[in-house]
C-alpha cells in the first residue's frame, strides 16, 4: 500500500511538473522529471501522462492487491521561462542523487515558482532593444528603431498588465499589436522620414510565439501528438491575434484618411 512518505514524494513530483508545464517545457521532459523524482522516493511503479492543460500521475507500491493512487493537476496558464525549467531540471537531479528531504524539496520548488527571473525594468529594456534591432533588420532607419523601442516598452508593459489580469493569449496579442500599429502610424504621421512598417514588424516580433512552435515540433518528434497539436494550435491562434490586431488598426487608419496603407 502507498504510504504517507510516497504521497509526499508524489506531491513534490507533480509540483515540479506543474512549474515546468506553466513555463513552456516539453512534454517528454516533464514526464521524465516526474518519473525521476518518484524513483528517487522508491516509487518504481509510476505512470505519467502530461498535456499542456493537465498532468496525470498514477502509482502503486507494486503489490498485487494494492490499490493505485492517482493524482491529477490542472494547468490553467502557460508562459515561457527557460530559467525556471532549467532550475527544476537541476532540482530533480539533486533530489535524485542526494539525501534532500521532501520538505526542503518543496521549499526549493516554491522559491523557483514564485521568483521573477529579472526585474520589470530589465525585461522592459530587453523588449525595447529587441524591437529596435528587429526594426533595423527589416530595413528601418535609426528613427524607426527609436520608435520601435518606444513601442516595445509601451506594448510590453500592456502585455504584462493583461497577463496579470489573466487575459487570454489571443486578446493580449490582439491588443498589444493593435497598440503597436497605432504607435507606428502616429509616429510616421508626425515625424518626417519615419516609416511605420519596420516599427510594426519590430514590435510584433516581440510577441511571435517562437518557443511554442519549437516545443510543438519537438513534441511531434518525440511522439506526443496530442500535446504537439494543442501547442501548434495555440501558436497559430496567437499569430492570428497578432495579425488581426495590427490589421484592424491599419484598416481603420486608412478609412479615416491617415497615412496611405
Amino acid at each position: 500500500m502507498v504510504n504517507v512518505f510516497q504521497k509526499k514524494i508524489l506531491m513534490v513530483a507533480v509540483y515540479a511538473a506543474e512549474i515546468m508545464m506553466k513555463n513552456g517545457a516539453e512534454i517528454y521532459r516533464v514526464e521524465d522529471t516526474v518519473t525521476r523524482i518518484c524513483n528517487a522516493g522508491r516509487i518504481y511503479n509510476v505512470e505519467v501522462f502530461a498535456t499542456p492543460t493537465g498532468i496525470f500521475v498514477s502509482m502503486d507500491s507494486g503489490d498485487e492487491e494494492d490499490q493505485p493512487l492517482t493524482y491529477i493537476k490542472r494547468i490553467h496558464s502557460t508562459g515561457s521561462d527557460l530559467s525556471k525549467i532549467s532550475k527544476v531540471n537541476s532540482f530533480s537531479r539533486e533530489f535524485s542523487t542526494t539525501d534532500l528531504s521532501v520538505e526542503s524539496g518543496m521549499k526549493i520548488l516554491e522559491k523557483i515558482d514564485n521568483e521573477e527571473a529579472y526585474p520589470f525594468f530589465v525585461r522592459t529594456l530587453g523588449a525595447a532593444m529587441t524591437c529596435g534591432f528587429f526594426a533595423l533588420i527589416f530595413s528601418g532607419t535609426m528613427i524607426d528603431a527609436c520608435m520601435a523601442m518606444i513601442s516595445g516598452i509601451i506594448c510590453y508593459s500592456l502585455a504584462d498588465v493583461l497577463r496579470r489580469a489573466d487575459v487570454n493569449a489571443f486578446i493580449r496579442s490582439f491588443c498589444c499589436c493593435g497598440l503597436a500599429a497605432f504607435i507606428a502610424l502616429s509616429g510616421a504621421f508626425s515625424i518626417p522620414d519615419a516609416s511605420y512598417e519596420p516599427v510594426i514588424i519590430g514590435t510584433l516580433m516581440l510577441f511571435v510565439p517562437g518557443a511554442a512552435i519549437t516545443n510543438a515540433i519537438r513534441d511531434f518528434l518525440s511522439g506526443d501528438m496530442l500535446s504537439g497539436t494543442a501547442r501548434l494550435m495555440e501558436a497559430i491562434l496567437t499569430a492570428v491575434g497578432l495579425a488581426c490586431g495590427a490589421g484592424v488598426v491599419l484598416k481603420i487608419w486608412a478609412m479615416v484618411g491617415g497615412v496611405a496603407i
